[in-house]
């Protein structure tokens, strides 16, 4: 997953959206670099399959619904309370729901909203206090979704793009606290969530994809963790406010024309 060992021994970190995808693979980088973990998430049984094997005082499940503020807010209270401190957030929970705007269903966009958006509002006002003690930081997870646009998620690019620009202006109000707010922008990558839609698109769909990336091939979760580990690390002491994309090359297209792959040549 990476190549190199970072200092993270003794270290508080809470992650949402831990129990599947990308989260779940950031909780084990981070579990392998030596920090205590906080995992939150709504699926418990997932959560557990994750710390096996980890002695138990490294680690803390908390089952939580993200677009609740009051379950957010207990969520940090009982990482405080069991562990002391906070040193990290990653703010990882999301969802997504493709299709044509006059298609969105309100429970859809709901849900979008709440679980990509409000979840994240909830949770940086939760932390920003505890943080400010240790000097921490704040990374969400946005998507290059929310640099620029898809043709079949007008509602799940607003989302992202909302998440982008909040990283950015909370970076701005709280580096003079010491908080450092940073966000990784992944494209595509081989999920839980994603996989229903490659399965249902067939191949076809995945060369699709993979005509986009100059790299060649879609990412996996563990592609994108390392990310995770070095914005969070002292490495990264210097950075914030920025919206780091681990997509393989996606974005150095400007949209136009097509690539050699989907000619054939």
């Amino acid at each position: 997953m990476t190549q190199n060992k970072y200092p993270f021994d003794g270290s508080i970190v809470l992650i949402t959206g831990a129990s599947t995808g990308i989260g779940r693979a950031v909780a084990t980088a981070f579990l392998k670099n030596g920090a205590n973990v906080v995992l939150a998430a709504r699926s418990e049984d997932k959560m557990k399959e994750i710390v096996e094997g980890y002695s138990d005082d490294r680690y803390l499940i908390v089952p939580t619904d993200v677009r609740k503020r009051t379950e957010v807010d207990a969520l940090v209270q009982q990482t405080v309370d069991r562990f002391g401190k906070l040193d990290v957030v990653i703010s990882n929970a999301g969802v997504s729901v493709a299709g044509p705007i006059e298609e969105l269903t309100d429970e859809d966009w709901e849900n979008m909203r709440t679980t990509n958006v409000d979840s994240q509002v909830y949770l940086a006002r939760a932390v920003v206090p505890h943080l400010e003690k240790s000097k921490g930081s704040i990374i969400a997870t946005s998507s290059v979704s929310g640099l620029a646009g898809d043709w079949p998620h007008p509602a799940y690019n607003a989302t992202k793009g909302a998440i982008s620009l909040f990283v950015q202006s909370l970076a701005l109000q709280l580096g003079e606290k010491g908080i450092r707010v940073n966000a990784i922008a992944p494209a595509f990558t081989v999920t839980e969530m994603t996989k229903p839609m490659m399965e249902e698109g067939g191949q076809e769909l995945v060369e699709k994809f993979k005509s986009r990336v100059p790299l060649q091939r879609i990412a996996d979760a563990e592609d994108v963790a390392p990310a995770y580990l070095f914005l969070a690390s002292p490495d990264a002491q210097y950075i914030t406010g920025v919206i780091l994309p681990v997509d393989g090359g996606t974005i150095a297209s400007n949209g136009q024309g097509n690539s050699p792959r989907e000619f054939g040549n």
